[in-house]
């Protein structure tokens, strides 16, 4: 009886006698049988998972890079009449589009900047499905794998990268304990009894062990600052 039902999230595209006759739906419509012909069109955003592909980077890598995009049709009429299959040609322009990025970067930015690239490759497939009625509303890359032989390379690249920084990190400490001995050696060179002291400190240090016999050379500049000193607190001469 050419009575239709379309569905919330449907709409459908009413050709009469081949020429475009509008849009129906969605819930009850009517068209005439034998004269109208429908194509009914999804609404919704739909999730479409790019097979593997098998590309070469910027710096002459090959890697294998599968992603996932979500688009939704916007225009209904536009996707039936301006193109011959939406959803075939969402997904090959997204494949071509996804070899033609990551040909433009490096492995290194491929793995690290994977949401530029994400936000790259949407503009790009989103700037050209517009005439087809078709937004694209995000596009992930979901795995990258690297071969065998790179990822060792990457390995002993990453371990030599930490081996310069612990380098970096001793000399860095080393050169701040010079300039604090550097500091400390200057005021003790200023007080002699200062630098005694620090001599006798070490000794102590030293013969914490009961294994150890130290044969201690006491100058005799020391001696005599001793005996002055004692003279000063007693008012006695020292013999």
């Amino acid at each position: 009886m050419g009575l239709c039902i379309a569905q919330e999230y449907e709409r459908a595209i009413v050709f009469r006698l081949g020429r475009y006759a509008g849009q129906r739906g969605p819930g009850l419509y009517w068209i005439i049988p034998f004269i109208e012909r429908r194509i009914t069109v999804d609404m919704r955003t739909k999730t479409v998972e790019l097979e593997q592909q098998e590309t070469i980077t910027k710096d002459s890598v090959t890697i294998k890079v599968n992603a996932v995009l979500w688009f939704r049709v916007l225009s209904p009429e536009k996707a039936i009449i301006k193109v011959a299959n939406f959803n075939e040609a969402v997904y090959q322009l997204s494949v071509t589009a996804l070899r033609n990025v990551i040909g433009q970067h490096q492995l290194d930015e491929v793995l690290k900047s994977r949401q530029e690239i994400n936000a790259t490759l949407q503009q790009l497939v989103d700037a050209a499905t517009e005439p087809w009625g078709v937004q694209i509303e995000m596009v992930e890359i979901k795995d990258v794998e690297i071969p065998e032989s790179m990822q060792r390379a990457m390995a002993r690249e990453a371990e030599a990268i930490r081996e310069k920084r612990a380098r970096i990190i001793k000399a860095e400490a080393e050169l701040e304990a010079s300039l604090k001995l550097t500091q400390g050696a200057k005021q003790m060179e200023s007080s002699p009894m200062a630098l005694e002291l620090r001599r006798m400190q070490m000794l102590s240090e030293i013969g914490i062990d009961n294994n150890t016999t130290t044969v201690v050379l006491i100058p005799s500049e020391f001696t005599n600052l001793a005996r002055s000193f004692a003279q000063n607190q007693s008012g006695t001469t020292v013999s």
